[in-house]
């Protein structure tokens, strides 16, 4: 992928992530939120910077407990032939009791292995997401699942995850891509320099 179709900002030079503050905001209403599979959807996305197709396609089967991961089918591998990649995402250990506890995904009564979580529409999703956006107060070009998956890239990338670490996590073919996350501005920019000052 070519890094200039890749990008923090937009052509106004709006941010298109979530800070560190605007994370916490909508990790605190998602949690508030009624709705627990909206609860339930829009923490993976938190938690794992997966794009929100990746997430809709999520069945109990996808959970790895020993390793407490989640495996995703990586989407847009663009330039490349169709091939099925699996990626494993590691989760908090109480996000997946969370998961089980809502979506039945171990023991007695547990969901059929191959049944996604999320049964909505790609569109429905995006509303539901957003509507917790609007919750947590974020506006903005980045207040989408988008900002979500850029806002998980920009928090590792400054939390010194190695770049193929998160570029495996992201489901990123070229490192290149994954680089742009070091790119950061703002509160972001200065815990870089304040790492050197």
């Amino acid at each position: 992928m070519d890094s200039d179709a890749f990008r923090l900002w937009d052509d106004q030079g709006s941010r298109l992530y979530l800070t560190a503050d605007e994370r916490a905001a909508f990790r605190a209403a998602a949690r508030a939120h009624d709705d627990r599979s909206a609860r339930t959807f829009c923490h993976l996305l938190l938690f794992t910077g997966c794009r929100i197709s990746e997430g809709l396609e999520v069945t109990p089967e996808r959970f790895d407990w020993p390793d407490q991961a989640v495996m995703f089918r990586t989407l847009k591998k663009r330039g490349r032939k169709a091939l099925t990649t699996y990626r494993a995402v590691p989760l908090p250990a109480d996000f997946l009791d969370e998961l089980d506890l809502i979506h039945h995904l171990r023991g007695r009564g547990k969901s059929d292995p191959r049944a996604r979580l999320w049964t909505w529409s790609r569109p429905t999703a995006w509303r539901r997401v957003k509507a917790v956006m609007d919750a947590a107060g974020i506006e903005g070009t980045h207040a989408s699942p988008k900002g979500l998956r850029h806002g998980f890239g920009v928090v590792h990338a400054l939390n010194k995850t190695p770049l193929p670490t998160l570029q495996r996590w992201m489901g990123h073919s070229d490192p290149k891509t994954t680089a742009i996350y070091m790119q950061a501005v703002g509160e972001e920019a200065r815990q870089l320099a304040g790492a050197a000052w």
